[in-house]
């Protein structure tokens, strides 16, 4: 069986090609959970406010600040993906396997630097996603994705390009490791069964858990993560005073927009995986025993 079928790895960027077309099915999941998070009334569900943004602005208003998803997923998701797909083959050449705990050291490097690279690029997809919300004389009117970030750089200084860089990095960080090796672990736990082969069912099943896990893990920073980003200049003088501002709303005030992120969040992860799985078989490197 080995011999007819060739054991292939990935290439250090199928991580972001993946991502980037996830990010294409799921990006108004990801738009309704920025509007369920900056909001402090929290008294819109996500079906009405589906509903108000498409009676408002459209349809085509769900995949406001796409460009910038995308220009996020290939800096963001290319990096964090590229260094831990490289520090995997540096440790196991051949794909042998690797200990969880350094599965979980690999993928908290990887998305560390993935997290802060891609900052800039996530606070203007925030920025984007979130401009429908305000009046019109207060929105931002990116054109795109890079007009945000030369606009930002030129009105606001390259500090502010990186506004959010602490609470984005350690949420890269707890996403990377509950994405990237919980999914390598529970597909080694799956085939190591004998029931499960290396198919779209345990691709599937291991993404769907690593999903959930990346969701639970990683819920309270998105949170301050995406209220920093959105917040005016000045609103918030520490982390503290951001952390106190949505304790008001209570423990829950920090798992706003939970359920839709762990809509947007599934689906994207499996996608993810289902992508990279494929790109793997068909065109990854071949191993040569």
């Amino acid at each position: 069986m080995d011999n007819a079928v060739p054991k292939r790895l990935s290439k250090w960027y199928f991580g972001g090609l993946a991502s980037a077309g996830a990010a294409c099915c799921t990006h108004p999941l990801d738009l309704l959970k920025v509007h369920l998070q900056t909001q402090q009334e929290g008294k819109l569900s996500i079906i009405r406010l589906t509903f108000n943004i498409v009676k408002q602005q459209g349809v085509l208003a769900l995949y406001n600040g796409l460009s910038a998803s995308l220009c996020r997923q290939l800096t963001y998701s290319t990096t964090r993906f590229g260094i831990y797909e490289v520090a995997k083959q540096t440790v196991a050449p051949s794909g042998e396997a690797i200990p969880f705990y350094q599965r979980v050291a690999m993928a908290s490097l990887a998305g560390a630097c993935g997290g802060f690279i891609g900052t800039p690029a996530d606070m203007v997809n925030v920025r984007m996603q979130n401009d429908i919300k305000l009046p019109v004389d207060k929105r931002r009117n990116y054109k795109h994705a890079f007009d945000g970030l030369f606009r930002v750089y030129r009105e606001e200084g390259i500090r502010r390009l990186f506004s959010g860089a602490s609470t984005a990095t350690s949420r890269a960080v707890f996403m990377t490791v509950g994405q990237l090796s919980f999914y390598d672990q529970v597909k080694l736990f799956l085939l190591g069964t004998g029931i499960f082969t290396d198919n779209f069912t345990t691709h599937f099943l291991s993404s769907l858990t690593a999903g959930a896990v990346a969701t639970a893990l990683t819920q309270p920073l998105d949170v301050l993560k995406t209220r920093a980003m959105n917040a005016k200049p000045g609103e918030f003088k520490s982390m503290w005073h951001l952390i106190t501002y949505t304790a008001k709303l209570g423990p829950l005030g920090f798992f706003k927009g939970f359920v839709p992120a762990f809509v947007r969040l599934g689906p994207h992860t499996i996608l993810t995986f289902v992508f990279l799985e494929q790109l793997r078989v068909n065109f990854g490197t071949i191993v040569v025993k």
